[in-house]
């Protein structure tokens, strides 16, 4: 079955480089969890004055039966501004969530 994915980019132009690898990253996810129904990605840059390099935040909202999972991640605490590292974050927290959603089925 093929989930729909939703990519979207506020303050910075569409990037095929990082739409590409958050659709790795969602195929990952897809095969370790096969009851997601939805998800939507959102990559922005924050507005900031004064500020040297993009700090990119990541959101992840997947729809799963009966449950939304939000993922937020940015790398506004870190010297690194690569939005790869943050989407590799950014999805390795979204797998986290999903385990303890698969735990919380099984009880």
């Amino acid at each position: 079955m093929q989930v729909p994915l939703q990519i979207t980019f506020h303050n910075l132009p569409h990037s095929e480089a990082i739409a590409s690898r958050i659709e790795q990253q969602f195929d990952k996810l897809c095969h370790f969890c096969d009851r997601i129904v939805n998800c939507q990605v959102v990559v922005e840059i924050p507005h900031q004055h004064c500020h040297k390099g993009n700090s990119y935040h990541i959101r992840i909202n997947l729809t799963l039966p009966g449950e939304k999972l939000v993922i937020d991640r940015n790398n506004s605490n870190s010297f690194n501004n690569n939005a790869y590292v943050v989407i590799r974050d950014a999805f390795n927290a979204a797998q986290r969530k999903l385990k303890q959603y698969r735990e919380l089925q099984k009880i």
